[in-house]
């Protein structure tokens, strides 16, 4: 058994192989071009596709093209895309099936971006690779890496989440950082100047969890509150309008923001009392609103109240209730919502009859999911 820290309270993962665990399967569907899928192949699938047989999954995270998973035992691997070293691997060999990056089994959590990885160990160190041609590595130049380099010397980071060429992570003491590309101001330090080292956003020591698009940063705070920055051309940022920001705005007055995700052009956000909202560009359904009408502040998406994870990819989007079903919409040209065929979708539909779906992560075309038995 082993615990971590998250958004203040301990969450326990149990190894599945012991009595009482839990048996953590992988599957995957979308576009498979990079092998991203995981199924030792580059055929798309439009439905869920087990990816091998193990049981051992614990967390996900899925970029353009390439994914990146821990297992429970802590070990890290990745597969798809692996032009500029951000499988880890050491090399730039494109993977259809995972591969162990190393042998460490201090892994605690990952975040992939647009060619690039970010990871923290369980003891707060932060870790970076791939491409970093606008710094978003972290390491002070704009050096490529293919295999894991440190990120400073820390201790003290707690979550991070990766955007188009940025990055920004929360440390423990609930300060927040950025780095990277900042042509938009998505790193929210008051400029549009890039950055190969982390900066603090601000002084505030209140941030909980935060998500990154393309071009924009979404983030909650202790206090529940709601707050974006960055490009919002397509009001991604729900403020009402369509002006970026280069420093923190906060979404309306509500303090009741749960946990929330970025896709390319539009964000989608769970409050406290399970109901789903979303907003930003609309353009293939991937609002959830019945529509293709994209709205620059958070609609609710339908009334129910059971809403528990939720994912966005480019143009889609991916959520799953407290009862274990899991839900898509938008964007579906390469069968990326599972429903077994390539038809746009503007409300959610379930994927299957199961209800044992746990975790979720959107690449731009493709989705990872785990089941938990």
């Amino acid at each position: 058994m082993s615990m971590r820290w998250k958004g203040g309270f301990i969450q326990t993962w149990f190894d599945p192989l012991t009595p009482g665990g839990v048996a953590n399967s992988l599957w995957s569907w979308g576009n498979n071009g990079w092998g991203q899928l995981g199924l030792g192949n580059t055929t798309s699938y439009s439905s869920p596709k087990q990816v091998g047989a193990l049981t051992t999954w614990s967390k996900i995270t899925a970029s353009r093209y390439h994914t990146v998973a821990i297992k429970t035992d802590s070990t890290l691997w990745s597969w798809g895309n692996n032009g500029w070293g951000q499988l880890g691997l050491g090399n730039t060999t494109y993977y259809s099936s995972p591969k162990q990056v190393g042998a460490l089994t201090t892994w605690l959590s990952i975040a992939a971006g647009n060619y690039f990885t970010v990871a923290i160990k369980t003891d707060g160190t932060l870790w970076s690779w791939g491409y970093n041609g606008q710094g978003q590595l972290g390491l002070g130049n704009i050096t490529h890496y293919s295999s894991p380099k440190q990120v400073g010397a820390l201790t003290t980071w707690l979550s991070i989440a990766a955007g188009n060429y940025f990055t920004v992570a929360i440390k423990t003491d609930g300060t927040l950082w950025s780095w990277g590309w900042n042509d938009y101001g998505q790193l929210g330090l008051g400029n549009v100047t890039n950055y190969s080292s982390p900066k603090q956003v601000g002084a505030l020591t209140t941030w909980s969890s935060i998500t990154a698009g393309v071009h924009h940063t979404v983030a909650i705070k202790n206090d529940g509150t709601l707050w974006s920055w960055g490009w919002n051309a397509e009001g991604q940022l729900g403020l009402g309008n369509t002006t970026g920001y280069s420093s923190p705005k906060q979404v309306g007055a509500l303090t009741t923001w749960s946990s929330l995700t970025a896709g390319w052009y539009h964000t989608v956000a769970i409050k406290t009392n399970g109901t789903l909202w979303s907003w930003g560009n609309n353009g293939y359904g991937q609002l959830g609103l019945g529509n293709t009408t994209s709205y620059s502040s958070p609609k609710s998406v339908g009334a129910l109240t059971t809403w528990s994870s939720i994912t966005a990819g480019a143009y889609h989007t991916a959520a799953i209730t407290t009862g274990g079903t899991l839900w898509s919409w938008g964007y579906n040209g390469s069968g990326q919502l599972g429903l077994g065929n390539t038809t746009y979708y503007s409300s959610p539909k379930q994927v299957g009859a199961l209800t044992t779906w746990s975790k979720i992560t959107a690449g731009r075309n493709y989705t990872v999911a785990i089941q938990s038995l």
